[in-house]
């Protein structure tokens, strides 16, 4: 029989973050560490065990790890899997015995977890979908230009609560882009938004089960936002002493996976464990790939060049030589579009940008330069927008704010011009930030329409949010894409 190690080690690998706690002999936390990890599991693993190496030293430690992404790291590594709610469950109770429910909030995922006396916890946790978690709330707060502790500080000054869809991060932008188009408050949209990870939470996971006193929360979310915990606690009608503290509420599922592994299993050093940590970097199985986009380059470029071959004409404003020209905007979920055009359908000038939580302001962005361009290209000849259109989300809105005479919905948009480039087209296709439409033609008429509903996963913000977790813009995400060889197949729900 081995000698029992006088570390134990828990590693929790999460959707966005990456939490370690070492536990002494006495099962008192000596070391802790929560970092982001950008989808770099591997090096993010070695850098928190280099950091711990200046506690621990050389110690043997026995160590099993947690977390939604941690499951590859223990097939490499040959190292105990604790299911995260397990994990919670068993820090529960040894050090909490008191508490009767606990709340956990991650960035992708929630649980629920009721206490009995004498039978086992019932464990509730969401399962597809990420609306009402950490996720969930970094898209609102992206969506109004505000940073998590700064959507924070907002709630705070709210005075009325407005309904959020909390089912989809990405629907409820919609309802956000609503309430700033009425001119209401960022500290209420803020407030209305905490709100809805309430609902979101207590709808799929208390289904109806009371909650009682004591009741936990633990999580990033709850840490970092106390309004989202104030939210949650007045919804609840908790009152102080119905409310149990932690210092460990980052931690929680690594300081439950430290308790739950065996001392007596396989054991390591700091220097053992990131040489295999390494060596499993190096190497990846390619198991279960797809087939590449492109076999080489010459078919990437083959394909660059047919999405080429049907453009709209150009025209500098300096070229122009009408007089007048027609617009078109389209105010959309998280960006904002203006098109001119001239007598002839020539491309005269063309806007695009991110709504940043106020698409009137956007709008009047590229209207100004326009106008500036307009002035510098042609300061003798008058160019004047004789017919202007609106379409998508905001279109009410910027009808109504910049006086156009006309709206349009966007599907009627999409075909209108899609039959210009080709009479002959048959279907379209459209992703936007928010929606996807197939669009189905015969003999010149739309005659059906399919529209995504309760999910919004593989539109704009899911491709957006998805990147920008793995340290790229959309640009650059797209170009590595199509530049991958062994893509993999993933899940495509949320």
């Amino acid at each position: 029989m081995k000698q029992l190690v006088r570390y134990r080690v828990g590693l929790d690998v999460g959707s966005t973050t990456a939490k370690i706690v070492i536990i002494g002999a006495d099962d008192k936390v000596v070391f802790s560490k929560y970092v982001r990890h950008h989808t770099k599991i591997n090096e993010t693993a070695i850098a928190l065990f280099k950091e711990a190496q200046t506690i621990i030293s050389d110690e043997a430690f026995s160590i099993a790890i947690t977390g939604s992404a941690g499951y590859g790291l223990c097939e490499k590594l040959d190292i105990p899997f604790v299911q995260e709610v397990i994990a919670t469950s068993v820090l529960v109770k040894h050090k909490y015995p008191e508490v009767k429910t606990l709340i956990d909030i991650g960035g992708e995922d929630s649980k629920m977890i009721f206490f009995h006396e004498h039978r086992s916890p019932d464990i509730r946790m969401n399962g597809s979908c990420a609306g009402g978690t950490g996720a969930f709330i970094d898209q609102i707060a992206s969506l109004i230009n505000v940073s998590g502790d700064e959507l924070n500080e907002l709630a705070k000054e709210h005075k009325r609560i407005y309904p959020v869809a909390s089912r989809c991060g990405v629907f409820a932008k919609t309802d956000i882009q609503n309430l700033l188009s009425r001119k209401i408050s960022t500290a209420d949209i803020a407030a209305s938004t905490f709100q809805a990870v309430v609902v979101q939470t207590l709808n799929t996971l208390a289904r109806g089960f009371d909650i009682q006193p004591k009741v936990m929360f633990v999580g990033g979310p709850f840490k970092f936002l106390t309004e989202l915990k104030a939210m949650f606690i007045k919804n609840l009608k908790l009152r102080p002493e119905d409310v149990a503290e932690t210092d460990y509420d980052l931690y929680f599922p690594a300081y439950g996976t430290a308790l739950s592994n065996d001392p007596d299993s396989r054991q390591f050093n700091v220097n053992q464990l990131v040489k295999e940590i390494e060596e499993a970097g190096k190497n990846v199985q390619l198991n279960n790939r797809l087939n590449a986009l492109f076999k080489d380059e010459a078919e990437r470029k083959a394909w660059l060049a047919q999405r080429e071959s049907m453009k709209i004409p150009q025209v500098s404003l300096a070229d122009y030589q009408g007089r007048l020209c027609f617009m078109g905007i389209d105010s959309g979920s998280t960006t904002s579009k203006i098109v001119i055009i001239g007598e002839n359908k020539e491309l005269l000038f063309k806007y695009y940008a991110n709504n940043r939580g106020n698409s009137v302001q956007a709008i009047e962005k590229g209207l100004a330069l326009f106008e500036a361009e307009k002035n510098k290209q042609r300061p003798d000849r008058p160019l004047k927008i004789i017919h202007a259109t609106s379409t998508g989300y905001g279109e009410d809105l910027i009808k109504a704010a910049f006086g156009l005479p006309k709206g349009v919905v966007e599907t009627i948009a999409h075909y209108t011009a899609a039959s210009d480039l080709d009479p002959d087209v048959s279907f379209i296709m459209d992703i936007g930030g928010q929606d996807m439409k197939a669009v189905f033609i015969e003999d010149g008429v739309i005659n059906k329409i399919e529209l995504n509903e309760s999910c919004s996963s593989g539109c704009g913000s899911f491709i957006q949010t998805f990147g920008n977790t793995m340290g790229f813009s959309v640009g650059d995400f797209a170009t590595k894409a199509m530049n991958a060889m062994n893509p993999v197949d993933l899940g495509t729900r949320c």
